[in-house]
């Protein structure tokens, strides 16, 4: 059977585009703070373009990977090419269904934004001098779209305190009514004990600052991997930065460890002295090198950072000196059987016992959804 593809979950929740010269050292230092407290990953870009340069594909890939984007229109807001370059395209992901966009009016009228009248005229008659006609009216219009949906105005709040508060309570209930835990499963027999247990372990509202090491260990195929992308899925959001890297063993295999060293660092972008708290998960691995390679990254995670590692050599958790470790057991024929009624899935229990030495009951819903087809139900051979 195939190894199960890495989950596609949005890597921030928000992302700030704002006017630096306006806002960077008082607003939206603010917000990203209460934000970031809040346990919503945000990305905020430290670098101005030049005027004229394009947007990175870093930055564009940002917009993408995120599910808000909060826009802070200030008063140099429009002056700025790069603001509307990347305005331009947060509306074309809006438009696409994929991003969602709060706007956020800093000491600025949203009517004269609408209307692009008085001091956003002026900034705009600046650009149709300098720039083609097309792109500044690809500008206007991203920029009118933007005016055009409700947002906040903080000429309505003299304490930026409270708007900040106010915008950040508005984003959190927006993230909580989209970020339902993928609970594909939960319903499934046994999913909810070995949650129970392994939330002892991760132990998600601990105060220690030093980087938590967990191990999966278990006997069964796809059961460990199936269970620690479950984790993965439910806890996430509780980081600012995660990466699931799905089969360390095929990553590594035939060249030299610094590679999954420098896999790891491209997958969480997470730079020296970051503080940053991170979730990794290390699927599969089966050599005492691999984790010794992994390890040179968790210096970079900040307090409160959770590493992931699945197994089916227990050794070589013991050598690595991790001592929390769970270990997945096998499940009974009964269960089992159970398990695929749940699936609707029918087979015969020959078929059952065939396959039960090979997995958990992870693995077992795994194979069930692997083999169910649409036009009916598939025996096991």
């Amino acid at each position: 059977m195939s190894s199960s593809t890495p989950p596609t979950i949005p890597k921030y929740d928000v992302f700030l585009s704002f006017r630096g010269l306006d806002t960077r050292r008082s607003f939206i230092s603010f917000l990203y703070k209460e934000l970031v407290r809040r346990n919503i990953r945000t990305f905020k870009d430290d670098k101005e373009l030049e005027s004229g340069r394009k947007i990175s594909p870093e930055l564009e890939r940002a917009i993408e990977e995120s599910k808000f984007a909060v826009v802070v229109i200030s008063a140099n807001y429009a002056a700025s090419t790069w603001c509307l370059q990347e305005l331009v395209k947060i509306m074309d992901f809006v438009n696409k269904g994929s991003l969602t966009v709060i706007p956020v009016f800093h000491g600025v009228d949203p009517c004269h934004v609408r209307r692009q009248i008085q001091k956003v005229a002026v900034q705009f008659e600046k650009h149709e001098t300098r720039e083609g006609r097309e792109k500044v009216l690809s500008w206007r219009q991203a920029l009118t779209n933007l005016a055009n949906i409700s947002g906040v105005c903080t000429l309505k709040c003299e304490d930026d305190s409270m708007m900040v508060d106010e915008i950040a309570k508005r984003i959190s209930t927006l993230i909580d009514t989209t970020r339902k835990p993928t609970r594909t499963g939960s319903s499934l027999v046994g999913i909810d004990v070995h949650m129970k247990a392994l939330s002892r372990l991760l132990d998600l509202n601990s105060s220690k600052k030093s980087v938590r090491v967990i191990g999966i260990w278990g006997r069964g195929g796809n059961g460990r991997s199936a269970l620690a992308e479950f984790v993965y899925k439910n806890i996430c959001q509780h980081f600012e930065s995660h990466c699931f890297l799905e089969n360390v063993k095929r990553i590594s295999h035939d060249r030299h460890m610094s590679h999954l060293h420098q896999e790891v660092l491209k997958r969480v972008q997470v730079e020296s002295n970051s503080n940053q708290k991170v979730l990794l998960v290390a699927n599969e691995v089966n050599k005492l090198e691999q984790l010794d390679a992994l390890a040179e990254d968790f210096s970079c995670f900040g307090p409160g950072s959770i590493v992931i590692i699945t197994t089916q050599d227990k050794q070589l958790l013991v050598s690595a000196g991790i001592k929390l470790v769970y270990e997945a057991e096998l499940l009974t024929f009964q269960k089992v059987r159970e398990l695929f009624r749940q699936l609707g899935f029918r087979v015969r229990e020959r078929a059952i016992e065939s396959v039960l030495c090979k997995g958990t009951n992870l693995a077992m819903k795994w194979l069930g959804c692997c083999l169910r087809v649409r036009s009916g139900y598939r025996k096991v051979s």
